[in-house]
């Protein structure tokens, strides 16, 4: 029992200090001792008690100090400390929108009028909706340690603007012989017929390496993936393991991929007769470099292709530019429109999950409603 300075029982937990404050003290169920102050004796003994009560029915947190820029630090030094290096730079792209607005406030403050106001100030709805992924992660992970209580982020509404949902880019029949007809002579063609005859992603294609191919079997193997992107103020390149598990994967050869496969050989050795000393050792067996034999990179791969895009547009303005993962979608839907079966589409785009493929990659194309429509024609 605590005493007040005139000798008088207070109460458990309840005394009073040398300048006449009344405190009120517990051990908390983080085993952590919990201290309140008052003026007069009833405004302590009515303090502690709503603390105790929060603490039995578990509304109170571990501490109340803890900013969202603390926090995000150690979510990213903890909960993502095994994620790819490209991927932690996404998340912290994600996260700086936001930042500014709430990175100084502590995580017991935010609630859902803070978190909108913030995502709110965003410029398009895909980037509310990327912040917004984030936050919800944190803050999960917040509650999970004790941190908070709920996760105000989880009814933010992101659609705001209403954007169109813009229909991923796939090329038809004749797009894809019209933009290789006009890119036959070009410097990634090889790459890019590879590219629309096994579906492998950009990442995949540049770190694809000579003792990944068996001719003789005619197949390659995806082991890894190579990235370039920023790290620590500069840009570098890095071998990553492929996205998923399922990504490790074997590929069949059509005979087109093989005929670019052996062009790009030959063109490789002539590249190397010139640049014998330029490239690192772990860069020396890559089947897809740079005229200077060093490791492509996506931008460069967007350059070329946007030069052959723009050649065709000059006849043909309505020929929309596009990015090397629209290979990726044009392949796929290719594969079913030509009667491959989904469960081997899967095994070869590499995922985890036939909805995946399906819902994701598979797409129809004008040239396939108006067969479509032809053959119930011809049945009717």
């Amino acid at each position: 029992m605590g005493k007040s300075l005139n000798g008088k029982e207070l109460g458990k937990g309840i005394s009073q200090r040398k300048d006449g404050l009344y405190q009120g003290r517990f051990v908390n169920r983080f085993g952590k001792k919990q201290t309140v102050y008052a003026k007069t004796l009833n405004e302590v003994r009515q303090k502690l008690r709503n603390e105790q009560y929060e603490d039995e029915k578990s509304l109170n947190v571990v501490t109340k100090d803890v900013t969202l820029d603390e926090w995000y630090q150690i979510w990213m030094d903890t909960c993502k400390k095994n994620c790819r290096e490209s991927t932690k730079t996404t998340y912290a792209g994600h996260y700086r929108r936001v930042q500014k607005a709430l990175g100084w406030r502590k995580l017991t403050t935010l609630n859902l009028i803070i978190i909108q106001q913030a995502i709110n100030e965003l410029d398009t709805d895909n980037e509310r909706k990327n912040s917004k992924k984030i936050l919800v992660d944190m803050l999960d992970k917040a509650i999970d340690s004790d941190l908070l209580i709920k996760n105000a982020a989880k009814q933010v509404n992101t659609v705001i603007s209403k954007e169109e949902k813009k229909e991923r880019r796939v090329l038809t029949v004749s797009e894809a012989e019209l933009f290789l007809g006009k890119a036959a002579d070009t410097f990634y063609y090889n790459l890019y017929v590879l590219a629309l005859e096994t579906g492998m992603r950009i990442g995949e294609l540049m770190g694809l390496q000579w003792t990944d191919i068996d001719f003789n079997k005619k197949v390659l193997r995806v082991r890894r993936s190579l990235c370039y992107f920023r790290k620590e103020r500069k840009y570098v390149f890095e071998w990553h393991d492929t996205k998923t598990h399922n990504s490790k994967r074997t590929i069949p050869l059509t005979s087109r991929a093989i005929a670019a496969l052996k062009q790009q050989r030959i063109m490789r050795q002539k590249i190397l007769l010139q640049h014998v000393a330029d490239t690192q050792d772990e860069y020396k067996d890559l089947v897809f470099i740079t005229r200077n034999n060093r490791p492509t990179q996506q931008f460069i791969i967007q350059e070329c292709m946007d030069v052959t895009t723009r050649q065709i547009q000059k006849e043909h303005p309505e020929f929309e530019r596009f990015s090397p993962h629209c290979f990726r979608h044009t392949f796929a839907t290719r594969a079913i429109e030509n009667g491959m079966q989904p469960k081997s589409l899967q095994k070869i785009l590499g995922h985890g999950s036939l909805q995946l493929t399906m819902d994701l990659y598979c797409h129809v194309t004008e040239d396939t409603l108006f067969e479509a429509m032809h053959l119930m024609e011809r049945a009717m």
